[in-house]
């Protein structure tokens, strides 16, 4: 049987449990012992908002597809690592979801941003339709940049959320641009919530340990959103790590649309991962991810600052982030890479990505 076809409730019997070993567990910046604490790990990963293929909900465009399945796993995956960013926002990292327990409002909201209608901010019809923008046909694969760029440009009309979406190119973050955002605020009084997006092509071989161990940092810092990415063509959204093992959700699998039920209320329970999650070794992971990171204030944007400069510091291991102050000049020029030089940063990293959804050829550390 088909992956892509399997349904929830034939899927949940089949995963395995955590291995029983020593080694801590991380997810998005937590860590746990299986030994004490597996009910607190199970519940985290049940609490981060679960998209799948869907099927039967209204055509994209009007005239489109009716359902995502073989097409739409790395959509769903930028619905999971964006939804993260907004719970985080919302609710907070330590909220957790129980089921059959009544829930906030604020939760209904977040959720409702992603339900499958044309109207909703992140939700396949919009994230489809706005990829038109980016060359990418509706029910064309994407690769984990297109996405990020579509999520930045639909997190614009979302004004309950206010994110600022800050991606960074060729694995650089320029401090000046994250300026921009603060400068620009609607509302300065609050420091805007930044989404941090870094688009990178890393060689995750176990043998590169320096490489595999500035990786799995990026799920020790308490700002992580997790990653995006996978095997070519079929796409996971990965919350943490145990041993060498990457632990993630995976999309594949097919379940029907949702509707608000007679009194309004909006079921959830199949927007939440209710099982064991998944595992991969992190050797198996295609060299194309997005990583992502959420800074509530500017003290959290501080510290993840210095979190990265520590990392650069590790001797034997290639950075897998840059910070620097103003953009690299060869980021502007024209030359580097055949663009005019008004164009939009969204356009540069769009062309200089634009391979992504091809083979790679994974760089040598």
């Amino acid at each position: 049987m088909d992956a892509a076809t399997l349904t929830y409730d034939t899927l949940r019997f089949e995963y395995e449990d955590f291995p029983e070993t020593k080694e801590p567990v991380w997810i998005l910046g937590r860590k746990y012992s299986v030994f004490t604490e597996k009910e607190e790990i199970l519940l985290d990963v049940t609490s981060r908002l679960w998209f799948t293929y869907r099927k039967n909900f209204p055509a994209i465009g009007g005239t489109g597809p009716t359902s995502d399945t073989g097409w739409g796993c790395m959509l769903r995956c930028g619905q999971m690592i964006f939804a993260q960013a907004l719970v985080c926002r919302h609710l907070g990292r330590d909220w957790r979801w129980i089921k059959g327990k009544r829930q906030m409002d604020n939760y209904f909201s977040v959720l409702n941003a992603f339900i499958d209608k044309k109207d909703s901010y992140y939700s396949i019809h919009q994230i489809a339709q706005m990829g038109v923008g980016e060359g990418k046909s509706i029910g064309q694969w994407y690769g984990p940049n297109t996405v990020a760029q579509v999520l930045k440009k639909l997190a614009t009309f979302d004004t309950w959320s206010s994110l600022a979406v800050h991606i960074a190119m060729d694995n650089t973050v320029v401090m000046e641009e994250i300026s921009k955002y603060h400068c620009h605020s609607l509302f300065p009084t609050v420091f805007l919530d930044v989404c941090l997006c870094c688009h990178l092509l890393v060689s995750l071989s176990v043998s590169c340990v320096f490489s595999v161990l500035l990786f799995q940092h990026c799920f020790m810092m308490p700002q992580s959103l997790g990653v995006i990415g996978g095997k070519p063509n079929s796409a996971h959204y990965f919350i943490g790590y145990v041993g060498e093992e990457l632990i993630y959700l995976d999309p594949h699998t097919t379940q029907p649309a949702v509707e608000p039920n007679d009194s309004g209320c909006l079921p959830d329970e199949s927007f939440h991962c209710q099982h064991p999650p998944c595992r991969m070794s992190i050797a198996e992971l295609d060299p194309s991810i997005a990583v992502g990171f959420f800074c509530n204030t500017e003290e959290d944007f501080n510290d993840w600052c210095q979190q990265i400069k520590k990392l650069s510091l590790v001797r034997g291991a290639l950075p897998m982030f840059e910070l620097v102050e103003r953009q690299p000049s060869h980021f502007s020029n024209p030359d580097v890479l055949n663009l005019t030089p008004d164009s939009s940063d969204a356009d540069r990293l769009e062309r200089f990505f634009d391979s992504e959804d091809e083979d790679f050829e994974i760089l040598s550390l």
